[in-house]
């Protein structure tokens, strides 16, 4: 099957053929795997970069914030342009604009002494443009293969493995080559994410050419997001659950897991989650239960293992099978979610509404990771973890309380579109 050629589609009754018997997904999974690593390379890169440069943690710290901070601002900016433009657009220009920013970066390392409000500079830019990146990855999937749960599945399995491979790779390329060629490396990745979605562009695409201004089409946007209360619902949910659980997991888990049990045995941790995550990946390719937001919300419940573990002083070998168990149950909600929300919005308003799901998603954690440290020294981390796990199980018995939820069922997906420039809009099957 050619680039420009549609899917075929099964028989009734039929499983959908695998999305590897897609051209298409093979070309977009490949891109999607590069552009991945390229993203797990980029912490170790850059603490490498900023600590060499002589500006301590705290300009570690100044530097994530410039990368996040345009991502949480234009995120649904980027939502609307990738429906007014089509994903696959946006998402090339953006891996440009990536990796040109990469590149100066390793050139100002190697040739100039760097100062940090250039790293910031860089930064804030790559992180403008992931911003127009990340809302058309939900609109690609269900024009990229039929079997649109495994498709994320799949997704889901390479991000865990590049989540894996990245920083180690970094690793490496910091201490036998240079933090300069890393950001070369990294600058490859984006390279080879945009040749890999440029061969799309021939896609059939739900491109909306009305000429509408911004403002109305982020309304539009807003409309399809509100008017479904499943939807809604869940990012609410997720936004206390990330201010919560998110936000202090992280950096709490690391300091008290790395004092328990010293810096191998938490990367050695780290690593069981991340192997968790490649296993509940797998199961989402196998497992297609008929309510998939019900599924996903009970294998969340393993997630508070998480953040309980370090607050209980767990053994390193329990603590470790709870980090696989806790990694799965992750992965396998985001397979369930991903595909919940890819089958049941309009492809013409897809991108819009994914960007109001990054964007609900991610914002507080920022503030959650900020004030976990003023709370863990005001009650303890062990006690803040604890209540984060609390929290964890309240989140998820709530997101099981919402009616719209609960009775959220699968559907056959999006038709496979035409191979034009322009297809009509998907009419809206839930919510």
């Amino acid at each position: 099957m050619t680039i420009d050629e549609a899917p075929s589609t099964p028989e009734h009754g039929s499983p959908p053929p695998s999305p590897w018997r897609s051209a298409r997904f093979r070309l977009f999974f490949t891109a999607r795997s590069t552009s991945l690593l390229g993203d797990g390379m980029l912490m170790v890169s850059l603490t490498t970069a900023v600590l060499g440069a002589g500006y301590g943690a705290g300009g570690v710290g100044y530097a994530l914030a410039a990368w996040m901070a345009p991502i949480v601002v234009l995120v649904l900016f980027g939502g609307v342009l990738a429906d007014r433009f089509t994903p696959q657009v946006m998402m090339v220009g953006a891996d440009v604009v990536r990796m040109v920013a990469m590149l100066t970066l390793a050139v100002l390392l190697i040739t100039t002494d760097i100062r940090l409000w250039h790293i910031m500079a860089l930064l804030a830019l790559s992180g403008a443009a992931t911003a127009m990146f990340q809302p058309g990855l939900a609109s690609l999937v269900p024009q990229v293969a039929e079997d649109i749960q495994r498709a994320n599945a799949l997704l889901r399995v390479s991000e865990a493995i590049c989540t894996l491979l990245g920083p180690g790779l970094a690793g490496l390329l910091v201490a036998y080559w240079d933090v300069a060629g890393s950001f070369v490396v990294i600058a490859a990745a984006y390279a080879l994410s945009a040749l890999g979605l440029a061969p799309l562009r021939k896609l059939g695409t739900a491109r909306d050419e009305g000429n509408d201004p911004l403002w109305q089409r982020l309304a539009t946007g807003w409309h399809e997001f509100r008017s479904r209360s499943w939807l809604w619902g869940v990012i609410a949910i997720w936004a206390v659950y990330g201010l919560f659980v998110f936000g202090p997991a992280l950096p709490l888990g690391a300091a008290l897991l790395t004092e328990q049990h010293g810096a191998g045995g938490y990367g050695w941790i780290a690593s069981a989650d991340g192997a968790g995550t490649i296993v509940g990946g797998l199961l989402g390719m196998r497992v297609r239960p008929r309510r998939p937001l019900v599924a996903g919300a009970c294998a969340m419940f393993f997630f508070s293992l998480n953040p309980l573990a370090p607050a209980l002083g767990w053994s390193f070998t329990i603590t470790a099978v709870t980090g696989v168990v806790a990694g799965c149950g992750f992965a396998f909600w985001g397979v369930m979610w991903a595909t919940s929300v890819q089958t049941h919005i309009p492809l013409a308003v897809l991108s819009r509404v994914s960007a109001y799901d990054v964007a609900g998603s991610i914002m507080v954690i920022p503030l959650g990771r900020a004030l976990a440290g003023p709370a863990a020294d005001a009650y303890g981390a062990d006690r803040v973890l604890l209540f984060s796990s609390v929290v964890g199980l309240v989140c998820i018995a709530a997101m099981l309380c919402v009616p719209a939820i609960r009775a959220l069922t699968r559907t056959p997906g999006h038709p496979a579109p035409p191979a034009a420039s322009t297809v009509p809009a998907v009419p809206a099957q839930g919510g």
